[in-house]
């Protein structure tokens, strides 16, 4: 969805704020598929700071599904969306705005609403997803979900410095 900022790019002191419907249905990136459940309108204040300059202010809650990074279960994780950035008209030319400005966002006066989610999104996905604080995870050996109970397997790991005391014992086994 393309969003028009010609007056707030062209007009000094010009203010704009409108709710926006989030197109998108799920979240794909090389971490993943998550599938989106619920999603906010994006609320978007627009705000000509300078002539050909924008301050876009956003917020929107997401809520997609991701898996549990120790026992995988699926499980709903809210992701909270609150950026403030600009946005540069077409005529605006210099070598420090070049740096700050994102690729794709902008197509000529037009917002992407989409792939300013996606950045958003993809910027603020969890570093680490839990399905509660002191998840156990699966058993290394038969893959149960320690959550739900033992497995029973031996988790014995005997330690690598002893490893040659233990070949002496093994190499005077008598047989």
């Amino acid at each position: 969805m393309l969003l028009n900022l010609t007056d707030v790019l062209t007009s000094e002191e010009k203010t704009r704020s409108e709710d926006i419907a989030i197109e998108m249905e799920a979240f794909e990136s090389r971490m993943g598929r998550f599938v989106i459940t619920k999603k906010s309108p994006l609320h978007l204040e627009m705000r000509n700071v300078k002539p050909g300059c924008a301050e876009l202010k956003g917020h929107a809650e997401i809520t997609q599904v991701m898996c549990c990074d120790r026992c995988l279960k699926e499980m709903p994780v809210d992701i909270s969306l609150d950026f403030v950035r600009n946005v540069f008209s077409p005529d605006v030319i210099d070598s420090e705005i070049a740096d700050d400005s994102d690729t794709g966002l902008m197509d000529g006066y037009q917002l992407n609403i989409e792939v300013l989610v996606y950045n958003e999104l993809l910027m603020n996905q969890p570093e680490k997803v839990l399905c509660k604080p002191d998840c156990k995870g699966i058993c290394k050996k038969c893959g149960k979900d320690l959550n739900e109970g033992e497995c029973g397997c031996d988790t014995f790991v005997p330690d690598p410095r002893m490893a040659v005391l233990q070949d002496i014992f093994n190499a005077n086994k008598e047989v």
